[in-house]
């Protein structure tokens, strides 16, 4: 059964303003999204004087993004353990560790395809 409320054009709409009250959330309360966003920005120019082809340059970009959309997803895990409760509890330390553990992974993955393409285009490695 759907949950009632707008439908269409109106929930697009609805839908846009809280993606954005969630960016900017992040924004304001999360130090590591401010950080990666920054770090990213910087990045994309040296995307497209790195990468050989448009295909690198995607990867590049969508490597670089991936890292940002993890960073959300970890935070909004984080808001839902810290509003059930302070105290300590294996499930919600379990849970704040998963996602920084999927933070870490996504930025060794961009890391290592970063490292790659230096390796490759502007190294020669291979």
């Amino acid at each position: 059964m759907a949950k009632p409320g707008a439908s269409g054009v109106t929930r697009i709409i609805n839908a846009t303003g809280y993606s954005m009250k969630g960016l900017k959330s992040a924004w304001i309360n999360e130090a590591a999204f401010r950080q990666e966003l920054i770090l990213i920005l910087l990045l994309m120019p040296l995307a497209f004087w790195l990468g050989d082809s448009l295909n690198q340059i995607l990867l590049l970009i969508v490597i670089s993004w991936l890292v940002v959309i993890v960073e959300v997803l970890n935070s909004a895990i984080e808001a839902v353990v810290d509003r059930v409760g302070s105290e300590h509890h294996e499930l919600s330390g379990r849970a704040k560790d998963l996602g920084s553990a999927a933070v870490f992974i996504a930025l060794a993955l961009n890391a290592l395809v970063w490292g790659a393409l230096v390796g490759r285009n502007l190294l020669g490695w291979w």
